[in-house]
């Protein structure tokens, strides 16, 4: 984008809140919560504040670090909640997730975590205040604000049992979110966001339910994003998980080599990738991307507390590097900075920033 120089500097997803920071929403509207006018000056000034950290590492693309997720279950599970208790359609309580009696191993825990929802009737668009969040955010804000959308209709509809209403099944309950989730975007866009990220881990899915699902990903994908204008990046971010780890077991096994080949197609701009965690693997299936596609590529570990030394991101970079051009690259963060302690995630930023700024240099030909 326009906006942005060579080899931009963003994050993914949460950010740690500030330490004074514990309002919790617990399922309101965010208008409603903030009748008390306390609650929402706290929640604007700790937009402030990550937004803050962000600005004095230097990084290019910013965003509100979620400060409107909850801290239910899985350290962010609101990931997940936020959207099933702002749509209408479902039922508050946590459900048992609807595949836990199939689960072996870790996978039984984790599904035990997530939980699951029950539909009961119509899924409709509800209070999710996207918009709002964003005004909030771009307000507070120097640089190009990005907005994070989701969990996604497909991994959403994964979790769902269904016990009323018109929706049978989780195909019909993804398009049905798709459609909540399109007006969300749509007026994010009205507001004058230039950067939607659609978060989806329901790209995994298929590994699990069989190849078969990749078509319904990918329709339920365009359904979502496919009617963003012109002018406006749109990115999807399909995580490695930061809950528990990077092992890769379950839906993720494979890494991004089972899955990415089947959404080369998608009308995405950019695939917002996890590499560092893995310590770059897989980056070569960058060289298959179509030409009219890039990366935001992962370049920071944040399920570990070491910071990066700016000659090791820099590594990180050149790897990536050896298999897309520098004009098709942004440098992000993998997912979730949520779980660090918030000085260890101000000191990764700028570690990204700086390492960036070593390649760009080499590049260009810049002196520092």
């Amino acid at each position: 984008m326009s906006d942005l120089p060579l080899l931009p500097t963003t994050m993914v997803g949460s950010y740690p809140r500030p330490l004074w920071y514990r309002d919790q929403l617990e399922g309101r509207d965010v208008l409603e919560a903030w009748k008390v006018q306390a609650k929402e000056e706290a929640y604007v000034d700790a937009v402030r504040t990550v937004l803050t950290d962000q600005h004095d590492a230097g990084l290019d693309l910013v965003a509100d670090g979620q400060m409107w997720f909850d801290d239910y279950g899985m350290g962010i599970g609101s990931f997940l909640w936020y959207w099933f208790e702002r749509v209408h359609g479902f039922s508050p309580e946590k459900r048992p997730h609807p595949a836990l009696d199939k689960a072996e191993g870790r996978d039984a825990w984790a599904l035990a975590e997530a939980g699951g929802v029950a539909v009961i009737g119509p899924v409709e668009r509800g209070p999710l205040r996207l918009r709002t969040l964003y005004e909030i955010a771009q307000r507070a804000a120097s640089r190009p604000v990005k907005a994070c959308v989701g969990a996604g209709p497909v991994q959403l509809a994964t979790m769902a049992h269904f016990e009323g209403g018109p929706i049978r099944n989780r195909y019909e309950l993804s398009h049905a979110l798709a459609g909540v989730f399109a007006e969300e975007i749509a007026d994010l866009v009205d507001a004058g966001c230039r950067h939607v990220q659609l978060e989806d881990l329901g790209a995994w899915m298929p590994n699990l339910s069989g190849e078969r699902d990749f078509a319904w990903v990918n329709e339920v994908v365009a359904a979502t994003v496919g009617g963003v204008p012109e002018g406006v990046e749109v990115s999807w971010h399909f995580c490695l998980g930061n809950a528990w780890g990077n092992s890769l077991e379950g839906m993720t096994r494979g890494g991004y080599a089972s899955v990415l080949h089947q959404y080369l197609e998608a009308p995405v701009h950019k695939y917002v990738l996890d590499f560092a965690c893995r310590d770059m693997v897989d980056a070569h299936l960058l060289a298959d991307l179509p030409a009219d596609k890039g990366i935001a590529a992962g370049v920071i570990d944040v399920r570990s507390l070491e910071v990066e030394a700016p000659e090791q991101v820099a590594e990180r970079i050149r790897t990536v590097l050896r298999h897309i051009d520098a004009e098709r690259v942004t440098l992000t963060t993998d997912c979730g900075m949520k779980k660090l302690p918030r000085p260890c995630a101000r000191q990764k930023l700028r570690a990204l920033v700086e390492g960036a700024a070593i390649v760009r240099r080499e590049l260009t030909g810049e002196r520092a």
